[in-house]
């Protein structure tokens, strides 16, 4: 059972999703237990992931992927044939169903875990299409954790679209009154995004073979033997010399092959050794540009964000918490797993202009912050902000930015759908969010307000909470790149702070405005209904206070999961990526 838990993580929401089809419409109570029920289903098996991933390391260890990638330490490996195509003179078609889990990945596996289950509490106020509704979370749910455990590039891709359809269909028919604006904005700007992947998807499919693979189809290695490093090596060399027919050669989605540029066919659209030009620009540096632009969409970076806060404005607070807490963090991953680490020269060459959209993202996030007058709005820009921090952690290219990145990720989903179940709160009770037309409410709602000031100060990075911790990586990062590996100037890390006076600004001002001075309210209608919280909410905002400030006070709880795969990531990436960036300018 240890051996597939990943394969339960993304197939208990879809047999739920199927089961549910069959229940009666009528059971509405019914749905939104079922999600709970799944989403504690889901936390209890990412719990026994985390565990057995920090205390037994060689627990699932697969050999074929240690022979492919030795410097990478994936556990809980799940890999079987999937589809399999004989094409003829062009070789083979191989696309596995290949699931893994590393220091990269499991933080976020965990983190959704815990939002869907925030989510599941918070779809109790949802009271129109229920069933529709259930069917459409569990198919979000499912597509986010594949998403996550996926070493397929065809496969991860499939749940990447995959969450397409039931976020668009979440916001368009449960959201607020200019949903349908919003719904389609959102799915045009991640569809165009999508496209940009698949491009580079079908590139990495017709220039990468399946080193194991193509030596049993060419008999060097044997079938059902174990693999040895000779063998590999044998097989690539053979590729590499074009000894191997083609119709020998078997060509993959498989990540961990894609990482090694000797498993790319000799003359291939993305090989590094003949480098294509295509604009006078190598189709390398094009297809990492490609990778960016399209999971920058997701993340979202600054000039691709405007789908964001609208979406989030009329997505019903449930799903503004997963929009927000899981899918943005989708963006970076993607970043991290397909972009760096199969491109890794692309990062190195364009590391200079990461780090400057992160830190544009950072003000320019902050200051629209400052500006907005819906508190909806304000969290929404503020993740803007926020997720800047993760571009330039990256950029950096130290242990340090990068795993500051991560802890960002980790840090930001929790803290944010706290934010955006405070704006729920309100929202709920009075059907309004504008800041103006509230204040003094300590009075009205004084547990209210503790959490509020918790979640506000959590989120401008005070000391104490894991915000500070994620952003104090990423600052030392930056600020050390200039030193380590001449990446990104010292001046992206000052001017990056200023993120900080602003947060503290629009975070400390809309806190003056709504709860502290004269109790106030635009509609006397609001008085009788503005109670302090209630037990769900006390059940939603409890385990995400608990995890910000333990998270704050104990780093290492964090940082021991991801140390080695972040050491890891960021050797490779500057080692692979020096070499390719000789090969490909010639140097």
């Amino acid at each position: 059972m240890a051996n597939h838990l990943l394969s339960f993580l993304v197939f208990i929401p879809l047999l739920a999703a199927f089961f549910l089809l069959f229940v009666p419409h009528a059971k509405e109570n019914f749905f939104k237990w079922v999600i709970l029920g799944v989403s504690v289903v889901e936390i209890v098996i990412a719990g026994l992931i985390g565990y057995l991933f920090q205390s037994q390391p060689d627990k699932g260890l697969n050999h074929e992927l240690a022979v492919l990638l030795p410097n990478f330490h994936f556990q809980m490996v799940e890999k079987a044939d999937w589809i399999d195509l004989n094409l003829g003179s062009l070789g083979r078609l191989s696309i596995d169903y290949f699931l893994a889990v590393d220091g990269l990945s499991i933080s976020l596996i965990i983190l959704s875990a815990v939002i869907l289950f925030i989510g599941a509490i918070a779809s109790f106020t949802i009271n129109k299409h229920l069933k529709g509704y259930a069917i459409l979370f569990l198919l979000l749910s499912a597509a986010i954790m594949g998403c996550f455990v996926a070493l397929d590039f065809f496969l991860f891709y499939l749940f990447f679209e995959f969450m397409l359809l039931p976020m668009y269909f979440l916001i368009g028919l449960w959201g607020g009154p200019r949903r349908e604006y919003a719904s389609i904005k959102f799915f045009l700007y991640t569809l165009l995004g999508s496209i940009f992947i698949l491009i580079v998807m079908i590139g990495l499919y017709n220039s990468v073979i399946d080193p194991i693979e193509t030596g049993k189809l060419a008999g060097i290695i044997g079938e059902g033997g174990t693999v040895t490093t000779e063998q590999l090596v044998q097989v690539q060399a053979q590729v590499q010399a074009g000894t191997i027919p083609g119709t020998k050669l078997v060509h993959t989605f498989n990540m961990a092959a894609m990482m090694n540029s000797a498993n790319f066919i000799p003359d291939s659209i993305l090989d590094t050794v003949v480098t294509s030009m295509l604009w006078g620009v190598p189709v390398r540096f094009l297809a990492f540009l490609a990778l960016l632009i399209g999971f920058s969409i997701k993340l979202p970076a600054v000039p691709l964000h405007s789908w964001l806060p609208d979406a989030h404005v009329e997505a019903p607070t449930a799903i503004s918490v997963i929009l927000a807490g899981i899918l943005l963090k989708i963006g970076g991953y993607g970043l991290i797993r397909i972009g760096f680490s199969i491109f890794p020269e692309g990062a190195i060459h364009y590391a200079w202009w990461i780090g400057f959209f992160g830190v544009l993202a950072i003000i320019y996030g902050a200051l629209n912050a400052l500006a907005m007058k819906d508190l909806k709005k304000l969290i929404a820009y503020s993740s803007v902000s926020h997720m800047g921090f993760v571009l330039l952690g990256l950029a950096s290219l130290t242990v340090e930015g990068t795993s500051g990145s991560l802890y960002q990720m980790f840090s930001h989903g929790l803290i944010t759908a706290m934010l955006f179940l405070i704006a729920g709160v309100l929202y709920d009770r009075t059907d309004n969010r504008l800041i103006a037309n509230f204040g003094g409410l300590t009075s009205a709602m004084p547990h209210f307000t503790a959490v509020v000031i918790i979640a506000f100060f959590a989120s401008l990075g005070l000391p104490g909470f894991s915000g500070f911790i994620a952003e104090l990586l990423v600052f030392l990062g930056a600020f050390n790149s200039a030193t380590v590996n001449m990446l990104i100037p010292r001046w992206m890390a000052i001017v990056a702070t200023l993120g900080l006076l602003l947060s503290a600004g629009y975070y400390l001002w809309t806190l003056q405005r709504m709860f502290f001075g004269e109790y106030y309210l635009r509609e006397d209608i609001w008085h009788s209904k503005l109670t302090d919280l209630n037990f769900r909410e006390y059940a939603m905002f409890i385990p995400l206070i608990i995890a910000v400030i333990v998270f704050g006070i104990f780093p290492s709880l964090f940082l021991d999961m991801v140390s080695d795969s972040v050491n890891n990531f960021v050797g490779f990436v500057l080692n692979t990526g020096q070499t390719n960036l000789k090969l490909i300018l010639g140097q």
